[in-house]
């Protein structure tokens, strides 16, 4: 298998078709002669602009070699190990380079990836990287990313595109020398999850505002997309056997701002994007609070049954479900149900925070029905560490949002079994305001600069709880103050990779000083790429983009040559 690419003229390898007709001895010139260019080439390029240690999230082992610099060149092939998921790794990652390069970059699949001249991605790497690491060499000859897994490769491409020069990011070709630093990485991640969640439910966003979130995701590593489906101000997502949940409670939204949900088919679309780029999706049905939405498509779920009027503001508490109903029940099997048929993942988040009308034997009795549904499902259940006081089922995440670490109740959660997933509020929420003068978000679990996201860690902020109950954090971003894709942006950037760093890297890399110099490289990346973004205090960011001028092509360069004559 392999993907078919029409070489441009001005980047034919200088043998190829085009010579076959000549004699022998004039080919065997030729190649000498294209051989001797791309070496001078090679040896007059300037070093590369960026060091190897300058990825986000910091790489576990970081090896520099300054002699063995790779210069990516225009007959540049990538090479991948015969297997599917792999060969889609490299399409993406031809995909990621030819905009800026305007290079054809084949990709080809082969039994044993060979480096030389370009890049190999191969599934041939040692037992001890685990399900997610890569190791990736550096020479002056070729490149090559080893793994166990596709989902290796995949993390090393994205260490790979951030050692390039940041024109990279470019959604046009630029005139650039592509060089690569040398050296080695052995690289793996910290914990298996690693999130971020977005709230489509205050306000609604489309399917291509969602696949912009995962290539944030994916470029810094993260691995779980949470979708917060439902809420009081809307219902995100189709449920074929209760429509109005989606035609009714997804009309509107805070504010009284247009509302919208997801059909079948594209809830699949987010899911199978994000599954191509080894993430997950985590659908939140948030439950028995938080229900407004639902109770105003289906009143026969309220506890009085009388149909409340739809809510656009943003306090929370005043709703729920009836847990006393069978109905009930029979509404959340139906909708968990088609949601686990839709999504392959092993987590079904339940929610289960802010039910404050609901007593608490009330509360208890219905988060373990609900849980015994979700193993009914052949899933697992995560619920916000609210559900803690519920009896324990095989497999249950709790996600932690709390401001204050010292939290029995949930340690002793974690002492009959449970799990967690830290997203401490004071520290991880991405809507929290940077500073008072930050245009929107909240300030009710404090100013969350990036330095206050990254200072803390996940193995140590719980009292009583022990390093290895916790998988791993998850970012959440609330939307009640945030309407568009740019301002989604703007509170994940520059937060996003602190968090993912959390995530990824060993705590012996942990360094603010060090965090903040290779952040702010990425300021210049994300302006090539035109990716909206804050430029917090404390990070040197570069004073202006350094990005090369457009490329011009034959005929732009015969314009200008007539110009000036």
């Amino acid at each position: 298998m392999s993907s078919p690419s029409n070489t441009a003229p001005e980047s034919r390898p200088p043998s190829g078709p085009a010579d076959a007709a000549l004699p022998a001895r004039a080919r065997t010139a030729a190649e000498l002669a294209g051989t001797a260019e791309r070496e001078a080439a090679t040896r007059l390029a300037p070093p590369a602009p960026v060091r190897l240690g300058d990825v986000v999230p910091a790489p576990e082992r970081v090896t520099p070699d300054p002699t063995a610099d790779h210069l990516l060149r225009a007959d540049a092939v990538i090479r991948v190990s015969a297997d599917a998921a792999a060969l889609a790794v490299g399409e993406q990652l031809a995909a990621l380079l030819r905009p800026a390069t305007g290079y054809p970059l084949p990709v080809t699949d082969t039994a044993a990836p060979s480096a030389a001249g370009g890049i190999a991605l191969d599934l041939a790497g040692d037992a001890d990287l685990g399900p997610e690491g890569y190791r990736l060499d550096i020479a002056a000859d070729g490149v090559r990313v080893l793994a166990r897994t596709a989902a290796g490769l995949h993390h090393g491409v994205q260490t790979l595109r951030q050692l390039l020069p940041p024109a990279i990011e470019s959604p046009i070709p630029v005139a650039a020398h592509w060089a690569l630093p040398g050296g080695s990485i052995v690289d793996r991640p910290r914990y298996p999850y690693r999130g971020a969640m977005l709230d489509v439910a205050r306000h609604f966003f489309g399917v291509p505002d969602v696949l912009r979130v995962i290539d944030h995701l994916a470029r810094y590593k993260l691995n779980h997309l949470h979708l917060h489906l439902t809420d009081d101000q809307g219902w995100r997502i189709a449920v074929d056997s209760w429509p109005r949940l989606a035609t009714v409670g997804g009309a509107g939204a805070v504010g009284d701002d247009p509302g919208g949900h997801y059909t079948r088919a594209d809830y699949r679309r987010i899911v199978a994007y994000a599954a191509a780029r080894h993430i997950t999706v985590v659908p939140e049905v948030d439950l028995p609070g938080h229900t407004n939405a639902a109770l105003v498509a289906y009143p026969e779920l309220a506890p009085d049954r009388v149909a409340p009027p739809p809510y656009t503001g943003t306090e929370v508490g005043f709703s729920y479900v009836d847990p006393t109903s069978d109905r009930t029940y029979d509404f959340v099997a139906d909708v968990l149900g088609e949601l686990a048929a839709l999504t392959p993942g092993p987590w079904l988040h339940i929610g289960g925070d802010e039910a404050f009308k609901v007593p608490a034997e009330e509360y208890a009795r219905f988060v373990e029905r609900v849980q015994r549904i979700v193993g009914g499902l052949g899933r697992n259940v995560i619920g916000w560490h609210q559900i803690a006081p519920a009896a324990h089922a095989d497999g249950r995440l709790l996600q932690w949002w709390g401001t204050n670490g010292d939290d029995p109740v949930t340690a002793e959660a974690v002492r009959r079994g449970a799990k967690l997933i830290l997203s401490p509020a004071n520290h991880a929420y991405l809507d929290m305001k940077y500073a008072p003068d930050t245009p929107i978000g909240h300030d009710w679990a404090g100013l969350i600069d990036v330095r206050r996201a990254y200072d803390w860690d996940p193995a140590t902020h719980l009292t009583d709880v022990p390093a290895d109950a916790v998988l791993g954090v998850e970012a959440p971003l609330w939307t009640e103050s945030v309407t568009t894709r740019a301002e989604i942006e703007f509170m994940l950037l520059p937060r996003l990779p602190a968090i993912a760093e959390l995530g990824w890297s060993a705590p012996a890399t942990h360094d603010w000083s060090a965090f903040r110099e290779r952040l702010a490289g990425h300021g210049v990346r994300w302006a090539a790429a035109g990716i909206t973004f804050h430029r917090c205090p404390g990070v040197p960011w570069p004073a202006q983009p350094s990005i090369p001028a457009p490329r011009r092509g034959p005929q732009e360069r015969a314009a200008t040559r007539s110009a000036q004559d």
